[in-house]
């Protein structure tokens, strides 16, 4: 398979033997991302640019790394056009807002909000503002790809397949989506030859950090102060992060 645009970070994320190759990825396109919105190319003064970051806005996550990132007077000018936005939408949402009819048995019931669906257009309009942002959509356009990319190297490539193979498996998110994508790109014979190897993987990888961070508790006993910590000192964060994607202990992405 030829080299592409997708093909070369996504080898090059397996040969750094991370925990998680996409974690890997993800890092790389949010870092990316905030450094073009709010870097020395001041791309937050381009039209274009602006328009996007006005209409997406940024994630709880983003928002924080865009404040550690520095650029206060890049930062402000975002936010400016975006609350104008926001504020003129937030009005023409409240001004066509219609309550809905009380009853007693609602009134009665207990709330319960997790996973459902806002009835309320008000909540429809503020879960869609939540769940937009310019920095996670610039990762979310190649996630996909990505995804794709992996199977075709997968079929295609045994050093890719050899790298696959000598990984250290994924976090469970990316674990997840990787299976789910699995299902519609390989045939059945691939299958049970793919299915075996992702799931050793798994098994023996999470294996690992558990007994790794096992050990990070029993090095606190008295009878183990002299014994060595292996490779157990940065197991807390190795585990958080194959349990929910991401990177728990880096510092803050700042300007250069």
């Amino acid at each position: 398979m030829k080299e592409s645009i997708h093909t070369i970070p996504l080898m090059d994320a397996f040969k750094a033997k991370d925990e998680c190759p996409f974690c890997f990825l993800e890092r790389e396109a949010e870092q990316h991302a905030i450094s073009y919105a709010l870097g020395s190319g001041a791309s937050y003064m381009e039209e274009d640019v602006r328009g996007m970051t006005d209409k997406e806005g940024f994630c709880r996550h983003h928002y924080k790394m865009m404040y550690d990132y520095g650029n206060r007077l890049g930062s402000a000018l975002i936010l400016s056009t975006h609350m104008k936005r926001l504020n003129q939408d937030m009005k023409k949402q409240m001004d066509s807002f219609t309550p809905g009819k009380s009853s007693f048995m609602k009134r009665m019931q207990k709330t319960s909000l997790n996973g459902k669906v806002p009835e309320t257009s008000l909540g429809q309009w503020v879960q869609q503002e939540e769940s937009s942002c310019f920095v996670c959509s610039q990762f979310k356009a190649n996630y996909e790809r990505y995804l794709d990319t992996f199977f075709d190297l997968y079929k295609s490539s045994p050093e890719f397949v050899k790298l696959f193979e000598e990984s250290k498996g994924f976090c469970l998110p990316h674990f997840g989506d990787l299976v789910e994508t699995a299902e519609k790109k390989l045939n059945d014979k691939q299958k049970k030859e793919f299915y075996p190897v992702l799931f050793r993987l798994m098994e023996e990888n999470y294996q690992r950090l558990q007994e790794e961070v096992t050990w990070f508790t029993e090095k606190y006993d008295y009878r183990n102060k002299d014994k060595s910590w292996g490779n157990s000192k940065d197991s807390i964060q190795r585990c958080m992060q194959k349990l929910a994607g991401g990177y728990p202990a880096d510092e803050p992405f700042t300007e250069d």
